[in-house]
């Protein structure tokens, strides 16, 4: 998990951790470029999460490692970064791995969306089989991507919340989720397991050595 000062990440660490990942906090590049799997969580502020990645030199990390083709989760803001731009944070830009803009929620709703919502699954995944088709998932947000024409194809899950909001969104190697699934329950941890199965072995050094772990 890239570390970049932000808010408290350790409920992702530990839900990571309890699905069988060998889940660390880091900024260190050398242990990003080894890992089998990245997640990039996000709390806050479009504008600040942006210059704390900028300031601890994550910005190439998140690029590389979209671009090795290794497993890439992105959760809550952490989404929101890889676009363009944000009515939050006007003249940021964001880190355009996807194509679009985050847009604040309608002014008719309350804000933040901080509740249990369900989810509308667009085209299959392989992280949500078996969770049938309308989970249960934990939002806490008060602004959403809107894709480009473009972006749109990317889209795997929907939910309903003063209209039509991007819950989700795949793009080969690439997942990210605007819910939060370590904070929903059995449904959240399901999608985590099933992502890190994807990771596959996992290479972790200790000693210097580097051995596999399941």
């Amino acid at each position: 998990m890239l570390d970049y000062g932000i808010g408290n990440l350790r409920s992702a660490e530990k839900a990571l951790a309890h699905v069988g990942a060998d889940a660390r906090l880091t900024c260190d590049h050398g242990l990003v470029r080894e890992a089998a799997g990245v997640v990039l969580p996000g709390v806050g502020n479009f504008g600040a999460c942006m210059r704390a990645l900028a300031d601890h030199g994550l910005v190439e990390a998140v690029h590389g490692t979209v671009a090795s083709g290794r497993p890439f989760l992105a959760i809550c803001v952490g989404l929101q970064l890889l676009y363009e731009r944000s009515e939050e944070s006007p003249g940021v830009a964001g880190l355009g791995v996807l194509e679009g803009e985050v847009r604040w929620l309608p002014k008719s709703v309350r804000r933040p969306q901080m509740q249990w919502n369900r989810l509308h699954l667009r085209r299959p995944d392989p992280v949500f089989e078996g969770l049938g088709d309308a989970p249960w998932m934990y939002f806490v947000h008060s602004l959403a991507v809107t894709p480009s024409a473009v972006g749109a194809r990317d889209v795997v899950a929907t939910c309903e919340y003063g209209g039509e909001v991007v819950a989700a969104v795949r793009r080969d190697n690439l997942l990210a989720t605007q819910f939060h699934p370590e904070k929903s329950a059995a449904h959240g941890l399901h999608l985590l397991a099933a992502w890190v199965g994807a990771c596959g072995p996992v290479a972790v050094r200790r000693g210097g050595d580097t051995v596999a772990e399941p």
